[in-house]
Formats: structure tokens, sequence, C-alpha cells
């Protein structure tokens, strides 16, 4: 499956909520017209059972699966990809793990020389970010606006945005060369499905 070249890009909200819930909630976000999903767990309680049941969901939309910082994880249900941070493996390895056809994207917050070094090494996409205050991820490094016109010039992969994005402030990003809106408490902390309508309107107008 391919990574989508726009669109709302959903990451997980598992902590303090049971399996029924959250898979419930992604449930919602899907029929929102959420495009892609990461799978992000901090404190799994069975990651694998979890995982699954969101591959299944994502499979009935053709919506890929990308699971974050464990490509072993990928690699054992399946999924279409993952997500890697700052600590965690390179391009290569996942590559050499999960195959030509995985999905791979890198975080690179608020730097583009970096963006162009995961481009060059296979990534599949970029992410920049955090753009706005965030309560999923309060201590993320913080990244401007400006960047995404510099790795818009920079880079011919997409690129994600991420952090405290509203249906409010992501126009902004979009406009500024984003082409995917990452998303974490903007859709799960409200009626996802509805949330995630809200931000598919942005994409009509960029």
């Amino acid at each position: 499956m391919k990574f989508p070249e726009s669109g709302l890009y959903a990451i997980t909200q598992t902590e303090g909520k049971t399996m029924n819930c959250i898979v419930q909630e992604v449930e919602a976000a899907l029929n929102g017209g959420v495009q892609v999903l990461q799978y992000r767990d901090k404190n799994p309680q069975d990651e694998y059972a979890l995982g699954n049941q969101l591959l299944q969901l994502c499979r009935a939309r053709a919506v890929p699966l990308l699971i974050n910082d464990n490509p072993e994880l990928a690699l054992a249900l399946g999924a279409d990809g993952v997500h890697l941070g700052r600590d965690d493996s390179s391009i290569e390895s996942a590559r050499t793990l999960l195959g030509s056809n995985a999905i791979i994207g890198v975080s690179c917050y608020n730097d583009v020389k970096k963006a162009q070094r995961m481009q060059a090494a296979g990534a599949d996409y970029v992410a920049f970010g955090r753009f706005f205050p965030s309560s999923s991820k309060p201590l993320a490094t913080a990244a401007e606006i400006a960047t995404l016109a510099l790795a818009r010039q920079a880079l011919n992969i997409p690129i994600v945005a991420i952090g405290g994005i509203l249906p409010e402030n992501g126009g902004q990003l979009l406009a500024a060369g984003a082409n995917l809106l990452a998303v974490i408490g903007g859709i799960f902390d409200n009626d996802p499905e509805t949330a995630a309508r809200a931000y598919r309107t942005l994409f009509a107008q960029y």
C-alpha cells in the first residue's frame, strides 16, 4: 500500500483507555475520513492483539497502518510500515527487516537537512513538529512554520506536520507546505468521526 500524497494522519490515543474503546474510536475516525493510521502505544497491554484489530479496520478501508517505533511489531502484524523517531532504529535496518514495499517515515522535528538525509536514505515521508502546544507531547521539540516552506523546496516526498494541530490552525500548515496533518488529541479528545470530518474540509482548500 502506498503512502498518500495528502490527507489526515491519525495517531492512536491509548493512555488510560481499554482496547475496545481504542478500537471503537479508531473505527469512528476512519469513518470520518482518516487516510493514514499510526499505532502509537507507550504502555501496551497486548500490542499484538490491539495492532491486529487496528490492521483489520485499516485493511477494510484501504488505509495504511504504520507502527510507531517498532519495526519488529510491524513485521509480526504484517502492517504497512513504521514511523521512526530520534532514538529508534535506522531506515536501513527497518528497510532490511520490512522489505522494499514498506512505508517508512521519520521524525525530523525542525531540521530540513536531516529530512534531506532521510529522503536520500529511502524515507517515504518525513514529519516536522510540534508546531503548536500539544497535550500529547508537551515536551516535544518546537518547530517553525517557515520550516515547512523550506522543506517543500528541498524535498520531493510527502511532508507531515504534527503537534497541537486543530481544524482552526491546520490550514496555515497546509498553506506553508505540509501535505498531511498528523493529529492525536484533536481527533480522539472529541467525537472522532465528527473531528476527522472537520479536518478533511481543510484539504479541499489547499
